[in-house]
C-alpha cells in the first residue's frame, strides 16, 4: 500500500500543473505542456529503466544471502544514473526547439514547448534520479520512506505552482520550475537518508566502482521498464500528431486531460508493480516456487479486480473530472468526455498486462518483459492509432487503446504459460 499510495501521490501532482496551467495560461500553453513532455520522459526513462533493473538485481543478490555485495551494486546503479542523466541533459536542452517543430507545433506553440522543455531539461538529474531511486525503497525494506516522499514533493510542487503561476505570472515557466524544485528534493532526500550514519535500512551507500557487467543486467533487466516508457511517450506523440491534424490544439488538449485522469487509475498498477518486482526477484533468488506461484496467482485476480473498479468509478467521473481541466470551453468539454468514455474500458485489462511485463522483470527475464511492453504500446496501440482512422475514420484514434489491450492480454496469456516449466510458478 504505500509503494501505491506513492504513486498516487505522484500522479497528483503531476496534474496539478495542467490544472493550473488550463485555467490560468490557457489552451495554447497547456497544449504545449502535454506536446514537449513525452520526450523529456522518454530520456528521464533511463533512470527507471536503470534503477528497477537494479533493484530485481539487488534483491536477488539478498536473497542469495550477500547482502554487502548487494550494497555495492546499490551505489553503482545510483552513481551511474547520476553520471548518465547529466550527459544527457545537455542535447536535451540545446534540441528543444527542433524537437517542438518536429512535433507539430507552430507559432507561439513552439516558444511555449521551448520555455518549459529547456527548465525540465536542467532539471533531469533530478528528475532521473527520484525515478530511479524509487524501487530501491521496497527493497531497503523502508515502502514508506517513498510515500512520504511523495507527501513532501507533491505539497512542494502544489504550492510552488500557486506562489509561481498564479502569484509570480510566471506562466508555463512556473510550472516547470514548481516541477523541477519537486524532483531536486524528491532525489535529495533518499540520497542523503541512504549515505548518513543514522540509516536503519538494508540498504547503505558504499564506495563507487562501476562494473559494466552489473550495469549492462541492471539496464537489461529494466528494458521492459524502458520500453514501457518509451512506447507510451513515442505512443503520445503520435497521438498528439494525428489529433493536430485531425482536431488542432482542442484534440492535443483532449487527449492530455484524458492521461491526466488515466494516471490516477494507473498509479494503483504501477505502484504494485514496483513493489511486487523486488518481492519476485527475492522469492526466485530464494528458489521458493510455493511463493511465486501464490503471488502470481493473488495478483492477477487483484488486477483484474481493480480493473473493473476503476473503470465504473472513470466512468461516473468523465464529466465532472473533465470540467475540472476545461470547463471554461463547452466545445472543448464535450469532446473531452466523448474521448474518455471510449478510452476507459482499457483499464479493464491493462492491469494484468503491465503485472505481467513487471512479472518477468522480477525473474530477471528482461527481454520477454520488454517483449510485452513493446507489443503492447508499439505494435498493438501505435498500428491502431494509425489504422483505425483509416478504417472507421478520425473516431478510430480513440478505440486504439481499447483494441490494444484485449491484444496485449492474449500476448501475456500465452507467455505466462510458455514459460511455466522453466521457473516453476
Amino acid at each position: 500500500m504505500p509503494g501505491v499510495l506513492m504513486m498516487i501521490v505522484i500522479s497528483i501532482y503531476s496534474i496539478v500543473d495542467g490544472i493550473f496551467v488550463s485555467n490560468l495560461v490557457g489552451t495554447t500553453a497547456f497544449a504545449a505542456l502535454n506536446l514537449i513532455w513525452p520526450p523529456i520522459a522518454v530520456v528521464g526513462a533511463f533512470g527507471t529503466m536503470v534503477g528497477t533493473g537494479g533493484s530485481a538485481l539487488v534483491s536477488k543478490t539478498m536473497g542469495e544471502g550477500r547482502e554487502e555485495e548487494a550494497r555495492r551494486i546499490f551505489s553503482m546503479v545510483v552513481g551511474f544514473i547520476f553520471l548518465l542523466s547529466v550527459i544527457l541533459a545537455v542535447p536535451l536542452y540545446v534540441s528543444m526547439g527542433h524537437i517542438a517543430i518536429l512535433l507539430g507545433a507552430e507559432g507561439d506553440m513552439v516558444e511555449q514547448c521551448v520555455i518549459y522543455g529547456r527548465i525540465c531539461a536542467i532539471g533531469l538529474p533530478f528528475f532521473m534520479m527520484q525515478m530511479g531511486l524509487q524501487p530501491f525503497y521496497m527493497v531497503a525494506e523502508k515502502p514508506q520512506l517513498g510515500t512520504i516522499l511523495s507527501v513532501l514533493c507533491g505539497f512542494v510542487n502544489m504550492g510552488l505552482d500557486a506562489l509561481f503561476i498564479a502569484g509570480f505570472g510566471w506562466g508555463l515557466a512556473g510550472a516547470a520550475a514548481a516541477s523541477m524544485v519537486a524532483c531536486f528534493v524528491g532525489s535529495a532526500v533518499p540520497v542523503c537518508y541512504f549515505a548518513s550514519k543514522g540509516n536503519s535500512s538494508r540498504l547503505r551507500f558504499r564506495t563507487v566502482a562501476f562494473v559494466w557487467k552489473h550495469i549492462a543486467d541492471s539496464a537489461s533487466n529494466g528494458l521492459s521498464e524502458f520500453v514501457g516508457s518509451i512506447s507510451f511517450n513515442v505512443l503520445a506523440m503520435c497521438y498528439n500528431l494525428q489529433l493536430m491534424n485531425s482536431y488542432g490544439e482542442d484534440g492535443v488538449a483532449a487527449y492530455s486531460v484524458m492521461l491526466y485522469i488515466g494516471y490516477i487509475f494507473f498509479a494503483f498498477f504501477a505502484g504494485y508493480n514496483m513493489t511486487v518486482t523486488p518481492l519476485v526477484g527475492y522469492n526466485y533468488g530464494a528458489d521458493d516456487k510455493k511463493e511465486l506461484h501464490s503471488l502470481l496467482m493473488h495478483s492477477l485476480k487483484l488486477m483484474f479486480c481493480l480493473g473493473a473498479l476503476m473503470f465504473l468509478l472513470a466512468e461516473a467521473i468523465a464529466v465532472p473530472a473533465s470540467r475540472v481541466f476545461v470547463g471554461y470551453d463547452e466545445s472543448l468539454l464535450s469532446l473531452t468526455v466523448h474521448a474518455m468514455r471510449i478510452y476507459m474500458p482499457s483499464i479493464l485489462l491493462s492491469g494484468i498486462t503491465l503485472f505481467s511485463s513487471a512479472w518477468f522483470t522480477g525473474l530477471g527475464n528482461g527481454p520477454v518483459s520488454a517483449l510485452i511492453s513493446f507489443c503492447r504500446m508499439f505494435v498493438f496501440e501505435l498500428g491502431c492509432v494509425f489504422l483505425l482512422p483509416l478504417l472507421f475514420g478520425v473516431e478510430g484514434i480513440w478505440f486504439a487503446v481499447d483494441v490494444a489491450e484485449v491484444l496485449s492480454v492474449l500476448l501475456c496469456a500465452v507467455l505466462l504459460l510458455r514459460f511455466r516449466p522453466r521457473y516453476g510458478y
